[in-house]
């Protein structure tokens, strides 16, 4: 089958690659569409340490099942179908506790950290554990199939929150996660939606997408402006997607005492953290990992047209342009949001 291989660091090589083999419990899924992560980009030049080449990247993805294994229920050639990202052991103990995307020996499609290797889905084909398989409504398109772990991302956060109805809440960081953060929490009850971020152009965006108020992080007096939409008390909740010492200290200072943060932002390995405001005003610091169990859900909030996700898709192209698509995301040569690769 034809791949794009991370070969080296910043060399992308879309070239022949053995099939997948599938076990007993897994299918084999003909990809449709595969989305570029921003963590896949960040993941081009090794600064995350998360894919280590030679590898195949992608966990954004949908498809179509076209082998079954022999110990597969359920799942028939022909379904169509999207998958979590994170493959987790079904005997796990926090699996069993309900947050299978904490469980220990979990592995993300496409990613490489060291201690295990998982090609993901930038391929004609991918083998899937057939307990992680979604089926795709008949409404949904492959396109949109492939947003949907994103969503669920945001989704998650907002879970991981508690949120009450009524709550005053800022999303620092106006990317793709921030801005789907942003239409979600106009649907769970949020009074007001504020957002910040460096860049005019997506603070547009997120005015389209949900938020009241919009502000430049590199505006004087920030946290007096948010305490004034906020009965100057300071946000109930606010969400960090970036994942910076600066867009984090921005989330916590805008909170009221006994405010939450939700850390949903993970490209740096350390930050400076503001221990003593942190302690002294009570606040609580939750961090969010990916996915536990939202994806359902987001199927159904696009088949029901709850939420759209075809506003955050630049172009859809052949994964054989892959790598060039990759650049300009790397360079950052044109606004762009979501590229879907099509095998």
């Amino acid at each position: 089958m034809k791949a794009l291989v991370l070969e080296k660091y910043n060399e992308l090589v879309y070239k022949d690659v053995p099939n997948p083999v599938i076990k007993s419990d897994e299918v084999l899924v003909k990809v449709m569409a595969c989305g570029i992560c921003g963590s896949d980009v960040h993941g081009l030049d090794g600064s995350t340490g998360r894919r280590i080449p030679p590898m195949i990247m992608g966990h954004e993805a949908s498809g179509v099942i076209v082998k079954t294994g022999t110990g597969v229920s359920g799942w028939n050639t022909g379904d169509r179908v999207t998958f979590d990202s994170t493959v987790y052991p079904l005997n796990d103990w926090f699996t069993l506790e309900g947050m299978y995307n904490l469980s220990d020996n979990r592995e993300v499609l496409g990613v490489s950290p060291g201690s295990y290797k998982r090609d993901g889905a930038f391929a004609e084909f991918i083998a899937i554990p057939q307990h992680i398989l979604y089926k795709i409504p008949v409404n949904v398109t492959f396109e949109q199939a492939a947003m949907v772990e994103a969503v669920a991302v945001a989704l998650h956060s907002i879970n991981i929150s508690k949120i009450k109805t009524g709550d005053k809440c800022v999303v620092v960081g106006a990317g793709m996660i921030g801005i789907f953060i942003l239409k979600l929490l106009k649907l769970s009850g949020a009074s007001k939606i504020i957002a910040i971020d460096s860049n005019p152009a997506r603070l547009e965006q997120a005015g389209i997408s949900g938020a009241d108020h919009t502000f430049l992080s590199t505006e004087e007096n920030l946290g007096e402006k948010i305490s004034a939409l906020t009965n100057n008390r300071g946000a109930d909740i606010s969400f960090e997607a970036v994942g910076k010492s600066e867009s984090v200290n921005i989330a916590i200072d805008i909170l009221r005492k006994g405010g939450k943060t939700v850390l949903v932002g993970n490209i740096s390995h350390k930050i400076d953290f503001p221990l003593q405001k942190v302690v002294t005003r009570e606040l609580s610091v939750l961090g969010s990992c990916a996915i536990r169990g939202e994806y359902e859900t987001v199927l159904t909030m696009l088949e029901n047209g709850n939420i759209s996700v075809d506003d955050q898709i630049s172009a859809v192209v052949p994964l054989s342009e892959g790598a060039s698509w990759f650049n300009k995301l790397y360079k950052k040569e044109e606004p762009l949001n979501k590229i879907i690769l099509v095998p």
